[in-house]
């Protein structure tokens, strides 16, 4: 398992897996803008209560619920490549709609709900498809290099997106920063539709109701050994996780006080860590394998979590504390992403992968949603930090589910599923 990002290596020769990157590039880094966007018009424009932004963030997230029970089946019997393109148009027209309804003196937080809500639900049908689309691409020696260097891109979209994100709300107001998201999504598809290599046709399969693909998905997902305890732990870490998607930029802002350009930098600094853990993973897996490695960097995110609710004090400590939180968080973070996609990648049946990747994200989406509304309810009885420290605390213990699983003793990466 070799990893380079120098301008050398098959990847950097195969003209389809660039477009598959440069149209991951571009979209990533606008939606690092609508992603800030949305609660930056809810708090700054709307004003929105803690309730109001837990039930945005709630929308934001439960598409992974809905769309998860649905999309699966429809990926795996679907070309993926078209379900891309067609998730890119739609994230662009709805985008489109956000900056003229505030032209026209028409934005609400109803508004907002509805765009998270599509985008949402657009956002996830393609991560699906997108799972499922990269081992027909690429070779399955080349998948860790491949994640790694989708990751790399995201990272740096991670650190332009928030901090381009706090300037354009400073200058333009948000409505307007979420109006160049769209443009992005459009070249995405552009990008997409200018891959050469044709997909396999689906395999000729009867068509089952929605329950038979939701189990197909799950026993896929829970009845493989290696993946079962990556399930798990990302259901709890989604539960208290969405804690924070609910009542980070209310904290940022009202609690410590920094303002947007100052928030946007400090989210900025994620991306740096993230592009690190694109790095950082392969040294890992060579140094601990490829299991403890997964569960290193996951101990390692979960514990940063911790720092968020701790940050006190004069400013600078406060942002101090932040920004180590971003980069230990995302860099581990992202590091555990890349062997976890892998793992996935390789030991799951292929026609099963879009449905699995669909029921996981279905899991993990319902309880992210009622840990999104949890944490705005929490929030509003005993104060935001307080909310935060119960958060982090259940992101740490969801590590535990894989310490003790067969992952500890994987030393590389498996063989291809059937």
């Amino acid at each position: 398992m070799r990893v380079t990002f120098r301008p050398s290596g098959p990847l950097w020769r195969h003209g389809d897996f660039l477009k598959l990157w440069a149209a991951q590039s571009v979209s990533d880094f606008g939606a690092r803008i609508t992603r800030e966007g949305l609660p930056y018009a809810a708090v700054l424009t709307i004003r929105a209560t803690p309730v109001q932004l837990g039930l945005l963030a709630a929308l934001m997230l439960g598409p992974s619920l809905v769309v998860g029970l649905t999309a699966g089946g429809l990926v795996d019997r679907s070309r993926r490549r078209s379900v891309l393109v067609g998730a890119d148009l739609l994230r662009a027209a709805v985008l489109a709609m956000v900056p003229l309804a505030a032209l026209m003196h028409w934005l609400a937080m109803t508004e907002l709900y509805a765009a998270a809500f599509v985008v949402g639900a657009a956002s996830v049908l393609f991560d699906i498809a997108d799972h499922a689309y990269l081992p027909s691409l690429v070779e399955r020696e080349l998948l860790v290099d491949a994640n790694a260097k989708l990751s790399v891109t995201e990272s740096v979209a991670e650190m332009g997106g928030p901090a381009l994100a706090g300037v354009l709300v400073q200058l333009l107001t948000a409505p307007i920063a979420i109006a160049v998201n769209a443009a992005t999504y459009l070249a995405s598809a552009v990008f997409l539709a200018a891959i050469r290599k044709r997909e396999n046709p689906p395999p000729p399969t009867a068509r089952p109701a929605l329950g038979a693909d939701l189990r197909l998905g799950l026993a896929a997902a829970f009845g493989q050994p290696l993946v079962r305890p990556i399930f798990i732990a990302s259901v709890v870490a989604g539960l208290f996780g969405a804690f924070f998607q609910t009542l980070y930029m209310l904290y940022a802002i009202r609690v410590l006080g920094f303002s947007p350009a100052v928030l946007g930098v400090v989210i900025a600094m994620g991306g740096v860590g993230a592009l690190g853990g694109a790095l950082v993973f392969p040294a890992l897996s060579r140094a601990l394998g490829f299991g403890p490695a997964i569960i290193a960097s996951a101990a390692i995110s979960g514990l940063s979590a911790m720092l968020i609710p701790l940050a006190h004090g004069p400013w600078t400590l406060a942002v101090a504390m932040m920004v180590a939180a971003q980069l230990l968080g995302d860099s581990f973070g992202v590091a555990m992403l890349i062997g976890t996609k892998s793992l996935q990648q390789s030991v799951l049946p292929g026609d099963a992968l879009g449905r699995a990747g669909a029921a996981m994200r279905a899991v993990v989406g319902a309880a992210a949603i009622v840990g999104a509304l949890a944490g705005g309810v929490i929030a509003e009885r005993v104060g935001v930090r307080p909310a935060l420290f119960v958060g982090a605390a259940g992101t740490i213990a969801a590590q535990i589910w894989l310490l003790a699983s067969p992952l500890a003793r994987l030393r590389r990466l498996p063989g291809a599923a059937a």
